[in-house]
């Protein structure tokens, strides 16, 4: 019987980090020795691309053909990439999850509670989610000044602080919330003291 696969979540408003941070945590995983699946949602399948063009245009569907979108894609993944990989003992990393659809989704008007419930009737419960969290002016301002990007229609201010708001009710034994300002190095090391114990557990 070989080892049972892991399943972080990384999660948090636009802006955070979350894509530098997983790469900094399967480096730091795959020089351990594991063997680590990095993905992220929306995914680049079908219903994926189709959340895509929403980032241009978000009022050309309901909040809840919205949501619909998101679970659709998120089947395709968790059957195509995610209980693959778990059932083949590997650490999968995956930048958004089912929170994600919570906060963002939740913030459009739907219940976040409800949402999490849809989604745990399909998708593995992840072994650590790790919430990232800084000011919304910060993720404004990394994803306009450092990124170099405009505002999407997910990315708006007032957007973002309702999403940072449901994330900041969420519960879960599996939760962390990690402090996202700073350097790079200083946010991974916090990553890494909450990966730690999850790793002994697993050897």
């Amino acid at each position: 019987m070989g080892k049972k696969g892991l399943l972080i979540a990384f999660e948090g408003i636009d802006g955070t980090g979350k894509t530098t941070q997983i790469r900094l945590l399967a480096e730091a995983l795959r020089g351990r020795g594991l063997r680590v699946v990095e993905t992220r949602e929306p995914t680049d399948g079908t219903y994926g691309q189709e959340i895509r063009r929403l980032y241009k245009n978000r009022n050309s569907v309901t909040p809840e053909e919205e949501l619909a979108l998101f679970v659709a894609d998120r089947r395709e993944h968790v059957r195509q990439v995610i209980a693959p990989a778990l059932a083949e003992g590997r650490v999968v990393l995956t930048d958004r999850y089912y929170f994600s659809t919570a906060a963002y989704q939740g913030a459009a008007g739907m219940d976040p509670g409800k949402i999490i419930a849809e989604n745990e009737a399909f998708a593995p419960r992840p072994d650590l989610v790790l919430l990232l969290e800084i000011p919304v002016s910060l993720g404004i301002h990394r994803v306009e000044k450092v990124r170099g990007e405009t505002l999407n229609d997910f990315e708006q201010a007032g957007v973002l602080a309702r999403v940072a708001e449901i994330f900041a009710g969420l519960k879960g034994e599996y939760l962390r919330r990690i402090d996202g300002s700073g350097d790079a190095p200083d946010v991974h090391a916090r990553i890494m003291a909450q990966v730690a114990p999850l790793l002994e557990e697993r050897e």
